[in-house]
């Protein structure tokens, strides 16, 4: 497994500017007013989510919540529960449909944590493409073994159709695989390589790049492992949708 390219927490946004993307270790977390001890408080949630009834393969190894904020300024705002939904241009497997998930939990709505790290990511946001308030999508993930394989990705390497894309590692458990790939989306160069520290970040300038997380297996054959991520999208203008 190839480490990660650490960033300077000091250099986060400088680092997004010229490189799209950037990989924060989880005692960095400070650069968001937010500390992975703090992030720990959310993990039961990942232990609450229902299967994800949309999978066009068939499998039955992903499971997920979705939530929606708005982040102005220092206030974040949760809004009332809608579709996910994105173009076929940006997701040819599962866009073109409008996707309702079951609402985040409350407990993780409202954390002091979840708040923090929202609001962290907004400014990034605000100091990459100027201040303005931020559309968040929120999406937090478990893919599994039980099929003997489970895909992070099943659309691809990919972009979201947003500005910034943060991707969370919650937890690594009896797998093997789940290694994340960075490439520029109009050029040749690309990364590669495994978050395995609970509450590191990835972060995408989603204009800039695609991504993609390859499929995961079990460490021991018929034993049920597990991937736990927290993806967030961050939008100007407003959300996406038909």
């Amino acid at each position: 497994m190839f480490e990660p390219p650490w960033t300077d927490p000091a250099d986060l946004v400088g680092a997004l500017k010229r490189e799209g993307e950037v990989v924060l270790a989880p005692q960095a977390l400070g650069a968001l007013g937010v500390s992975a001890a703090d992030l720990d408080t959310l993990k039961p949630c990942w232990d609450d989510l229902p299967p994800d009834g949309y999978l066009k393969d068939g499998g039955r190894y992903r499971f997920r919540r979705h939530g929606c904020f708005v982040a102005d300024g220092d206030t974040l705002t949760l809004q009332p529960h809608r579709a996910h939904w994105q173009p076929l241009d940006y997701n040819a497997l599962h866009g073109g449909i409008q996707r309702w998930y079951v609402p985040l939990a409350q407990e993780m709505v409202a954390s002091p944590a979840w708040n923090a790290l929202l609001l962290g990511l907004a400014r990034v946001a605000s100091a990459m493409k100027g201040e303005q308030p931020w559309f968040i999508e929120a999406h937090p993930f478990r893919i599994d073994t039980s099929d003997g394989i489970g895909r992070p990705t099943p659309e691809g390497a990919h972009r979201d159709g947003v500005d910034l894309v943060a991707v969370l590692l919650v937890s690594r458990h009896e797998i093997k695989g789940g290694e994340s790939r960075v490439f520029e989306a109009h050029g040749p160069a690309g990364q590669r390589f495994t978050m395995t520290q609970p509450w590191t970040l990835l972060l995408l300038d989603d204009e800039r790049v695609i991504h993609e997380t390859t499929p995961i297996q079990p460490l021991t054959p018929g034993e049920r492992g597990w991937r736990d991520t927290l993806v967030l999208t961050l939008r100007r203008g407003g959300f996406q949708g038909p």
